[in-house]
C-alpha cells in the first residue's frame, strides 16, 4: 500500500529510523561538461530530520517496493526527476541497524546534468562535482557512507566496453568506478578544434 512505509522504526535501546520497512536513496550521477562525474544533492529543509545537512534524496520504502523502485520514487517527488531519464547501475545497503532496518544506496546515472524541481522537504537541490562533496556539511548518514559510494577514475581502455557516454561501473571489489570515456573526451576536443577553425576562418 501506497505510504505504509511512513513512520518510525524504532530499536531496542529506542534509536529510530525513518521509514518502518527500511529506507532508500538515489546517488544519481551525470557527467560535467569535462566528463568529470556530478552528483544531485538534496540541502534538507530546516524543518527536516537533520535539517541544513546535504544528503540524497530518498526515504521510506513501502511494504510492496524494492529498494530501487522507492529510490527512484523519492527522486522523482523530491526533485522532480523522471524514472525514464535515470540508468541504474547498482546498490549497496549504507546503513544496518539492530532493529532490522536498513537505508540502501541506488546508485545510477543520467546522460546529462537533468533540471530539477524542488518539494518542500529540499531547501536547494544542487549538482556538485565529485570532488567537492566533502565540503558540504553532510547528513551524518551519507556522511558516513560518502568513502564507499564515492568513484575511482577509470581509465576507458582497462574496460572491457565501448566508451561511450561517462557513466558509473561497479568494480570487482564492490566499489564504484567512473568511466570517463575517451571518446567523449575526443569528441570534445574535436569540437573545440572545429570552433577555433570556424573562428580563424571567420577572422580571415
Amino acid at each position: 500500500m501506497r505510504g505504509d512505509g511512513d513512520g518510525w522504526s524504532i530499536g531496542p535501546d529506542g534509536t529510530r529510523h525513518w521509514g518502518k520497512h527500511g529506507a532508500a536513496g538515489l546517488l544519481l550521477r551525470a557527467p560535467d561538461s569535462d566528463g568529470s562525474p556530478l552528483v544531485l544533492l538534496q540541502h534538507r529543509a530546516a524543518w527536516s530530520h537533520q535539517g541544513g545537512t546535504w544528503a540524497l534524496p530518498g526515504g521510506a520504502r513501502d511494504s510492496h517496493e524494492s529498494t530501487t523502485h522507492a529510490a527512484v520514487r523519492e527522486a522523482h517527488e523530491e526533485a522532480g526527476i523522471a524514472e525514464d531519464a535515470v540508468r541504474v547501475r547498482g546498490e549497496i545497503v549504507t546503513m544496518h541497524a539492530e532493529s532490522g532496518w536498513t537505508y540502501t544506496t541506488v546508485v545510477a546515472d543520467a546522460a546529462h546534468p537533468l533540471s530539477t524541481v524542488a518539494n518542500g522537504e529540499s531547501t536547494e537541490l544542487r549538482w556538485v562535482r565529485e570532488a567537492d562533496v566533502d565540503s558540504l556539511p553532510l547528513h551524518p548518514g551519507f556522511g558516513s557512507s560518502w568513502p564507499e559510494l564515492r568513484t575511482a577514475p577509470v581509465p576507458a581502455e582497462t574496460e572491457d566496453l565501448q566508451a561511450g557516454a561517462p557513466h558509473t561501473v561497479v568494480l570487482e571489489d564492490g566499489g564504484f568506478g567512473w568511466l570517463s570515456g575517451s571518446s567523449h573526451q575526443g569528441s570534445e576536443q574535436s569540437g573545440s578544434d572545429q570552433n577555433l577553425s570556424e573562428a580563424s576562418s571567420t577572422q580571415s
